[in-house]
């Protein structure tokens, strides 16, 4: 993504990047290691094969992630963050937490 097109507040860059429920929960997955493209697939439950390649694609183009692929038959494919993308680990922290105060709360 170039940085001339990124909306000029930073909230807003960071919701473009990261904002949609899947990406979020893409980002908590591969916080724990590098995935394969079925172990996140499986993970996500309700996420179409479709949606999960644009997302991953579009998380990759952005420096979130990176993609390896193993010249094997049949085709392995792994997905890790990059260290940008590892840099949201607080952030993630943070809305876990937040999280878990807001679900307390409202029991």
């Amino acid at each position: 993504m170039i940085a001339s097109s990124l909306p000029a507040c930073p909230v807003e860059t960071s919701l473009l990047l990261m904002g949609d429920r899947w990406k979020i929960l893409i980002l908590r997955d591969l916080l724990t290691g590098t995935k394969r493209f079925g172990e996140l697939k499986k993970s996500l439950m309700g996420i179409s094969q479709k949606v999960l390649t644009q997302h991953l694609r579009a998380m990759e183009a952005s420096g979130l992630v990176s993609r390896k692929v193993y010249a094997e038959v049949p085709p392995k494919v792994e997905y890790s963050l990059t260290d940008f993308g590892n840099s949201l680990k607080p952030i993630l922290d943070a809305m876990w937490l937040w999280g878990e105060q807001y679900k307390a709360a409202r029991s």
